[in-house]
């Protein structure tokens, strides 16, 4: 069986909320570091030891910064020239071989499964993430664009929202898919 959607174009904010999303997710222990700082900073006040209250304000300032950097590196992915592709309309064919995201009869491209990292269904839709680990390979980079590619290796994925299916049965198919392919565990109650 071969599941054709209907024509879907991810949103910009859409895709910034799930790329901000996943990073939180997957890069909360940082926040113990500006804790730990400012633990330390309240023992060595308290203590006498060292006296100062503009410690606060720079890690609390630090922190946002941080936080800041990553929300403009997922924004300016929705304002560059070579991902201009995550934000067309595409009509997406899948079947157990490869998702196909078809602009129209004659333009598209063609997606492995095993070029598909992890699955995750969401409330509304299906979230796909997409490796980058190819791409990456054979690359000579520094060391800051290393650290970039690692904490955006999931700010490449497909949104599948449950709308773009035509039937109940292409869902259930698509489950049935992903189990298959082991994305998705077996017992998942909705």
């Amino acid at each position: 069986m071969i599941i054709k959607t209907k024509k879907y174009a991810l949103d910009q904010k859409t895709y910034i909320s799930l790329a901000m999303r996943s990073w939180v997710k997957h890069n909360w222990y940082w926040g113990f570091v500006p804790l730990g700082l400012i633990f330390v900073n309240a023992i060595l006040n308290v203590t006498g030891v060292y006296p100062n209250w503009w410690i606060y304000l720079v890690i609390v300032l630090l922190t946002i910064l941080y936080v800041l950097f990553w929300a403009v590196q997922f924004t300016g992915i929705t304002q560059m020239e070579q991902t201009k592709s995550l934000f067309q309309k595409y009509v997406y064919e899948i079947d157990s071989r490869q998702i196909m995201l078809k602009l129209n009869a004659r333009e598209g491209g063609i997606l492995k499964w095993d070029q598909i990292r992890s699955v995750t269904k969401d409330k509304n839709a299906y979230v796909m993430v997409v490796s980058n680990e190819q791409s990456m390979n054979g690359m000579k980079v520094n060391w800051l664009a290393k650290i970039v590619a690692k904490g955006m290796k999931d700010a490449q994925f497909l949104y599948l929202p449950y709308s773009i299916f035509t039937t109940e049965n292409e869902l259930k198919f698509m489950d049935t898919l992903l189990k298959r392919k082991g994305f998705l565990a077996e017992v998942e109650k909705q």
